[in-house]
């Protein structure tokens, strides 16, 4: 009987073979997922594992910092105490007068049969972390699915718009900032009350396009929501503007603006409710659907038929 030996090294598929087979199989994954979600359930059954020890390896970091700045804000929070009460009473007479502007306000709207304004109600949240993608400006907030978060809820903090919701997992939720170059908002210059779209530069600074080269805008222009897409209410501050490039040449002027809002520090921010849709009046719905439940291409194209035949 032949008996060979067995081979020293075990050789397996040639590493060509190997390398070629993961990157294909890398490349179906991320087509997979741009196109269909299909890795979306799996993500957030991976992010119910992970984030127990995203918490444990943050903890001592979180130990130290916390325990070398307690001490350090003691007395700043009594030094900020004191002034926040100074400037309470600095500002009491205004404040009395702004409240009865509001009910002054709601009083004339009534009067008019003017639609009062949506109130703001929402929850406060925690930023965790940032993203790890350098190329992207999010952050990661400690409310999710079972704080009955969903995707494309709006975010503010103390001074204005910080940015979206735009993945929500069981626990966290991530969050694009108003500065990331995939993230645009309808806005209004509160001195003209010309409308516009501010987008995000990626680099902490916005951009306000679709503005021509001889429009009145200058430096220091407060710019808010105008809330327009249906996600932002109106009014929210958003940012201000900081320089201005004019040049014949172009249609459109370079407008740079700087946000109001803490987009790149971490703090708390706060997750407004969705806007509940708005409902429209049923003379446009009965012009939109045709008097007999038809379109009105379909009931035109009924007339002319109609006229062909006499």
């Amino acid at each position: 009987m032949d008996h060979q030996p067995p081979p020293f090294f075990k050789r397996g598929p040639a590493p060509v073979a190997l390398l070629s087979f993961y990157v294909a199989l890398s490349v179906a994954l991320l087509v997979l997922d741009a196109r269909f979600q299909a890795l979306e359930m799996l993500r957030q059954a991976l992010s119910m594992f992970s984030l127990p020890l995203q918490n444990l390896a943050h903890m001592p970091i979180q130990s130290l910092d916390g325990f070398g700045a307690y001490f350090v804000n003691v007395e700043r929070l009594r030094d900020e105490n004191a002034r926040l009460k100074r400037a309470r009473l600095d500002n009491v007479a205004t404040l009395l007068r702004t409240q009865q502007l509001e009910v002054e306000n709601e009083r004339l709207r009534k009067l008019l049969g003017v639609k009062e304004r949506q109130q703001a109600s929402g929850q406060a949240a925690q930023i965790l972390y940032a993203a790890r993608d350098p190329f992207s400006r999010r952050i990661v907030i400690d409310k999710g699915q079972q704080d009955k978060v969903i995707a494309g809820q709006p975010v503010i903090d103390d001074a204005g718009i910080v940015g979206q919701v735009t993945r929500v997992f069981p626990f966290v939720s991530e969050i694009t900032l108003i500065t990331d170059k995939e993230q645009a908002v309808p806005v209004q210059i509160v001195r003209t009350g010309q409308r516009s779209v501010v987008f995000g530069l990626g680099n902490g600074q916005l951009d306000l396009r679709f503005l021509p080269a001889n429009a009145d805008v200058q430096n220091g222009d407060l710019l808010v929501t105008s809330g327009l897409d249906g996600v932002f209410l109106p009014g929210f501050p958003v940012a201000k503007v900081v320089h201005i490039e004019r040049d014949t040449a172009y249609s459109f002027a370079r407008i740079y603006c700087l946000p109001l809002a803490a987009v790149e520090n971490f703090s708390e921010v706060m997750v407004l409710d969705p806007r509940p849709p708005v409902a429209l009046p049923e003379q446009l719905t009965s012009e939109a659907t045709g008097r007999d439940g038809r379109s009105p291409g379909k009931s035109a194209a009924g007339k002319k038929r109609r006229l062909r035949k006499d």
